[in-house]
Order: structure tokens, then C-alpha cells, then sequence
């Protein structure tokens, strides 16, 4: 987690906010996925998810869903996402796993926590996981200095915003919209809204995610939140290039048009 707090801490200082990008690990391939990550974090992210592909993936939308299971069509499996998340935390970006519970439930709770620290990795994303089930999950994350981030939604209480800001130890993630992820012309009104109802009940940072996919819509997201998380758009500049070497090149030039936006935004602050 120390290093996630130090990405945090330092944009924190300087009064701009992180570009935090996604990836499945295993799409293409998980060398291939491994080599997009590297540029995402050449490109400008300051954090990088390491997506964990699923089966069931209740949240994904259409485009990481077809990345998954392409991911999984190849075998790619929970040692290869946490190696991926190594090659990550290798370049200096804070490196998390973005996944569902079952796959770590069943992976083992205190296993997938020790391996991911070893590795570097600094913290997992589990969007399906709420904190009042969370009690082995808070013990290992505790334990092995990893940061918990849960999610808050445009529908939730104040009530479950505080409880849910309460049991993060690394970012609180708020969902810009109600739905699915996947790029959209536009970012959910009621975003801001819930960045500033989150930040009443916590001074951890809020970071946004859900529908973001160009530099304009990065800016007006930095302009107010503490971070930015783009995963669809990401996904479709790999899906677009089926040469690995040209969705590569792709996926830097929109971390790089992304981190533009991230700064610009930052400035209106």
C-alpha cells in the first residue's frame, strides 16, 4: 500500500489528480497484456488495474467482457495476473488487482493477499465485496499492507457511503453512473455529486470510474475528484489493433491524451 499512498500522497501535493488505468490481464496474450500495462504507465497512468478475467462478471461491459473471455479462452489464470501485477509495480506505478470475490475466495483470501505483496502489487480493487462480508479480506489486506478499495455508487445512502469510505484503506472508487462499464460520449451528472457527498465522510482520496474514454472527459473529471479511471477505452484501442506492436503504440497515445486531459482538468481545481 505504501506505494499507492505515495502516488496518492505526491498528486495530492501537488493539486492534480492520478490517472489510473485498466487492463485484463491475459488480453491479448499475458505477456502481450503485460507490454500494454508498460505503456500505459510510459503514456502518463500513475496507477495501473490489473484486471482479474472472470466468468461471471456482473460489472463488466461489453468490451472488457469480450477481452475476458479471451483472456480466459487462453488459460490465463490467477499466477499470471499476479505476475502481471509484479511487471507493473516493476515500473513504478502502484499496481492493483481489479477482481471479483470468488476468484480470490477460492484462489485462497490469505494466499492471493501474501502473493500480491510479494509481488509489489499494492492493493486490490473488489467491486462485488461489501464491508460488512469483508471480515477475512480486512484481516489479510491488514496484515500484508495492502490498500482495500471498495465502491460507492450514485444510489448510495450517505449512510453507506461513510461505511463504505470507513473500511478503505487506499481509494474510495465512485461509480459514475448506474450500469455497466464502457466508454460513453458522456460522464454521469450525478458524479460530482458524489464525489463531493463522498468526501464529506472521508479525507481519502475519490477516484472516478465508468464512461470515461477521452482527454475532454478526463478534465472535467480532474477538475473535482482526486482521480481518474479509464479501463473500456483502453480496451477497445487493443481490440481495434489486432497487430500486438501497433495496440500497443495505441494504447500509450491514450494514456498520454488521457494524462494530458488529467493535468489540464487539474488546473481548474
Amino acid at each position: 500500500m505504501n506505494r499507492l499512498q505515495d502516488v496518492l500522497n505526491s498528486a495530492r501535493a501537488e493539486n492534480r489528480a492520478v490517472l489510473i488505468g485498466y487492463l485484463p490481464a491475459g488480453f491479448p496474450t499475458v505477456d502481450g497484456s503485460i507490454d500494454a500495462m508498460r505503456a500505459m504507465v510510459e503514456g502518463g497512468c500513475d496507477i495501473i488495474e490489473v484486471g482479474l478475467p472472470y466468468s461471471d462478471p456482473a460489472m463488466d461491459g461489453p468490451v472488457i467482457q469480450v477481452a475476458a473471455d479471451q483472456a480466459l479462452a487462453h488459460g490465463t489464470t490467477t499466477p499470471d495476473v499476479l505476475r502481471a501485477a509484479g511487471a507493473v509495480a516493476d515500473t513504478g506505478a502502484a499496481a492493483l488487482i481489479m477482481s471479483y470475490w470468488n476468484p480470490i475466495e477460492h484462489f485462497g483470501v490469505e494466499r492471493f493477499a501474501s502473493e500480491l505483496a510479494a509481488r509489489g502489487g499494492s492493493g486490490v480493487i473488489t467491486p462485488d465485496l461489501i464491508p460488512e462480508e469483508a471480515g477475512p479480506w480486512i484481516t489479510a489486506t491488514d496484515k500484508h499492507d495492502l490498500g482495500r478499495v471498495f465502491l460507492v455508487a450514485p444510489s448510495s445512502t450517505d449512510e453507506r457511503i461513510g461505511i463504505t469510505a470507513e473500511a478503505c484503506t487506499g481509494f474510495v472508487y465512485a461509480g459514475a453512473v448506474m450500469g455497466v462499464t464502457g466508454a460513453r460520449d458522456q460522464v454521469g451528472h450525478s458524479a460530482k455529486d458524489l464525489v463531493q457527498r463522498t468526501k464529506r465522510a472521508t479525507d481519502r482520496a475519490v477516484c472516478v470510474g465508468l464512461g470515461v474514454s477521452t482527454g475532454d472527459q478526463a478534465a472535467e473529471i480532474a477538475a473535482y475528484a482526486d482521480g481518474v479511471i479509464v479501463g473500456s477505452a483502453f480496451v477497445r484501442r487493443l481490440l481495434d489493433n489486432r497487430d500486438p506492436r501497433k495496440g500497443v503504440e495505441a494504447v500509450r497515445e491514450l494514456a498520454a491524451e488521457l494524462a494530458d486531459g488529467v493535468r489540464r482538468g487539474s488546473k481548474a481545481r
